[in-house]
């Protein structure tokens, strides 16, 4: 059950006559009151032929009336009005059982306290079978405003509780942090032009793009502007930047002018303070060019970064630090993505928007790592090789888990679901991204003798997976990258151990593909042998050593012969 309170309104008649009218598609069938407060005299014009909504209105409107009347400032601001929705799998509700849900929903918000004979006067019209719509004005009968602060948090609760008593399909509990609900002018508006979108649900999107790219409040306006975003900037008295306003273009109101949306009515975490402090938070970077010439690309760097999401959960403001930049970082992969898995990606970064901001503070420099290398990816001129965007994807995949379990955990409902569908898309993309490099890696499978050791190895290292891993279709493929890192000089033992550690197989749909992905990142690079590589550097010290005492003493150079050289080995 939904009840969307209404910004408040100035016009009793009018709200009326729209509730008792034919509806704007003939959809108000036979409009009547179902509920209303304990003095309404009044008759209900939808029963009675003789009564008028202008002597409704009026009724309504008397303690409005003696109190302008009495005192200087006149109230403009008295009507409110929430309309109540049943989900459309809901069962029949009777006018009684909408009667009291009515009452529920004033008594919850303080327009009607229960046993307050001086409350606000209210009614509640039925016009169809799956909502009604709560209309008061908001001037007690003693003459005092109602306390209306937070009031759509009470409101909520009490559609929770209705929920449950009635039968009805329950809710997650709402915590002040979802995006504004487009209105109904705005998508009557956004139809009749022939857009997607409404303009706010389009500069949401846009602005979540911009993010990756700029590093300050400064270009980010600026970028906004580039990108053909009208913006209205607010600057103090010294030209400090306090706030910002953005329109879509063509969204314009009777007079022609633009229209313009606060940042953070777009979305909450859209303010200028919270995109500041974001864009602050990475630390000052003192070696750009040591950094863009690290033999790991930046797609490969973000898969490194990705591991501390899943480190770094125990404090509760650098979880959710990782967490938000966790979605920058889908927003610069979704960007720079080939154009195949662009719309899956694309997706998971719209989902994902939800789980991003919840009421706990950010400490926002925790997360520089993950915000870094979302700032590369978008910058970066070349596409990423397919193991390396399918190690990023698998990533990914993990991380939105991990972020979705951490909501979970702190009881965040909407996030954890937000989180559960932007995965659904992940997974789509992961297998896409991963589907050329396992036919290459099926076309080549090693010599029967190797696969039956690799699979002892698979055994020994995972015990508890094993035999999921090795009925897994994609089995072939993984024995294939074992092979090929054995070759390199890498243990298959050590890879498996290790890859199962960084990410949990017991909730992974194929984990031979889950491996391969990890190993193709962390054995990407020949491993040394250790025991070589510290005789090699002993050998150069020695060799130094010697080189530089030959020079000051001088010696005459001596030949050893065969029988020498095999004594001095034997020693």
């Amino acid at each position: 059950m939904i009840a969307a309170i209404k910004p408040a309104g100035s016009n009793t008649r009018g709200l009326l006559a729209y509730l008792y009218g034919p509806g704007r598609q003939d959809e108000h069938l036979d409009p009547h009151i179902v509920a209303g407060f304990a003095m309404l005299g009044m008759p209900d014009p939808g029963r009675d032929e003789n009564a008028t909504l202008t002597e409704l209105a009026r009724y309504l409107n008397e303690p409005v009336r003696l109190r302008n009347g009495e005192f200087g400032k006149k109230i403009t601001d008295h009507v409110w009005h929430c309309p109540v929705r049943a989900a459309p799998e809901d069962r029949y509700l009777s006018d009684v059982e909408w009667g009291e849900i009515a009452e529920r929903i004033v008594r919850a918000a303080g327009i009607a306290p229960a046993g307050d004979d001086l409350a606000c006067r209210w009614i509640a019209v039925r016009h169809a079978e799956d909502h009604i719509h709560i209309l008061a004005t908001t001037v007690r009968e003693d003459g005092r405003r109602p306390k209306l602060h937070d009031s759509g948090l009470r409101v909520g609760d009490a559609c929770r509780a209705i929920e449950k008593d009635y039968g009805l399909r329950r809710l997650k509990k709402g915590d002040r942090t979802g995006a504004r609900r487009p209105t109904q002018a705005e998508m009557h508006k956004a139809e009749r032009l022939g857009w997607d979108q409404t303009s706010p649900a389009w500069l949401q999107d846009r602005i979540r793009a911009a993010i990756p790219h700029v590093t300050g409040a400064e270009e980010f306006i600026a970028y906004l502007e580039a990108s053909g975003i009208e913006v209205q900037a607010r600057r103090g008295p010294s030209g400090d930047l306090l706030g910002y306003a953005a329109g879509r273009p063509g969204d314009v109101n009777e007079a022609g002018e633009q229209i313009y949306h606060p940042g953070s009515k777009i979305a909450p975490d859209l303010s200028l303070p919270k995109i500041k402090s974001r864009l602050e938070s990475s630390r000052p970077e003192e070696h750009p060019t040591a950094r863009r010439n690290h033999p790991s690309t930046p797609w490969h760097q973000a898969t490194d970064a990705l591991d501390a999401l899943h480190t770094d959960l125990a404090d509760d403001t650098h979880a959710q630090a990782h967490i938000t930049a966790l979605g920058e970082l889908l927003e610069a992969t979704a960007q720079k993505a080939p154009a195949h898995l662009r719309a899956e990606l694309q997706a998971a970064s719209k989902a994902f928007a939800r789980a991003q901001r919840s009421q706990v503070r950010a400490e926002d420099r925790a997360a520089h790592a993950l915000r870094s290398a979302a700032r590369d990816i978008v910058h970066t001129a070349s596409g990423p090789d397919g193991s390396a965007l399918a190690a990023l994807v698998a990533a990914l995949v993990w991380a939105a888990i991990v972020a979705g379990r951490w909501h979970e955990a702190k009881h965040h409902a909407h996030q954890a679901d937000a989180a559960r569908q932007a995965v659904q898309h992940l997974q789509t993309a992961a297998d896409r991204a991963l589907a050329p490099t396992l036919a290459e890696l099926i076309a080549r499978p090693p010599r029967d003798q190797a696969r039956r050791v690799l699979a002892s190895d698979v055994r020994a290292a995972v015990p508890d997976h094993a035999e999921r891993i090795l009925t897994d279709a994609s089995w072939p493929a993984l024995a294939t990258v074992l092979a090929d890192a054995e070759a390199r000089g890498l243990q298959p033992h050590q890879l498996l151990k290790e890859a199962a550690a960084q990410r949990e197989l017991t909730t992974a749909r194929q984990p031979a593909r889950v491996l391969i992905t990890r190993i193709q990142h962390t054995g990407r690079n020949p491993a040394p042998n250790r025991r070589a590589e510290a005789a090699r550097r002993r050998s150069t010290i020695a060799g130094t050593t010697s080189a530089q005492e030959s020079r000051r003493t001088q010696p005459s150079r001596v030949v050893a012969t065969p029988t020498e050289q095999q004594h001095r080995q034997r020693r």
